[in-house]
């Protein structure tokens, strides 16, 4: 356990496309919307979770034509997204009060097709499955690894959501809009890219 932990917050703490979406949508749309999209990563990690206990993760790994395909789908995202991103209008009104532009489902589903689509979470669950579990390791144990996989990402990306949520930083990152939206939108794309010619 120890092991999964170690890992897991390793790499759950480096910036990645989860980072760039979860803080794209709190400093856009305010806390309610980030913790979705929070929540939606989370969800994400447990489908990587399951397919690998179901040993299709190995196969991903062993299998180029397929890894290949989720690989493209996961940067085509990234692209898209990134690009929505940067040419978004410098000026977004962003009111608390009213319904925001985007839902709370739409949030949740941003952070999970993010996740779902990214081969390095499919790597990053694959290879530390595979240093952990053995053919002797009970089923409710790995499901407890892939639970604190899934806890771990909803509180590190929470806590990412109420950090660029927060009034005052919210106020002055939607001042500087247009070259945040360019930036955010520079690094989903750069993932996308980065993705699409990994080997």
């Amino acid at each position: 356990m120890i092991a999964v932990a170690v890992i897991t917050l390793l790499a759950v703490i480096s910036p990645g496309a989860d980072f760039a979406m979860v803080v794209r949508n709190s400093y856009l749309y305010g806390r309610p919307t980030g913790l979705f999209a929070a929540a939606g990563v989370a969800a994400g990690v447990l489908v990587h979770v399951s397919y690998t206990m179901l040993g299709v993760g190995l196969l991903i790994a062993s299998s180029t034509a397929l890894f290949t395909v989720i690989k493209l789908a996961g940067a085509a995202y990234l692209v898209w997204i990134g690009i929505r991103t940067f040419r978004a209008r410098a000026e977004v009104t962003v009111d608390l009060e009213s319904k925001p532009q985007l839902t709370r489902l739409g949030a949740m589903r941003s952070g999970f097709l993010t996740n779902v689509l990214n081969p390095k979470t499919t790597l990053f669950v694959v290879s530390t499955f595979t240093q952990v579990v053995n053919p002797d390791t009970p089923v409710w144990q790995q499901a407890g690894y892939g639970l604190f996989m899934s806890a771990a990402h909803l509180g590190w990306f929470g806590a990412v959501a109420l950090f660029f949520s927060v009034p005052r930083l919210r106020d002055r990152m939607l001042k500087a809009q247009k070259a945040l939206n360019r930036a955010i939108g520079s690094v989903l794309v750069g993932l996308g890219v980065g993705l699409g010619f990994a080997r």
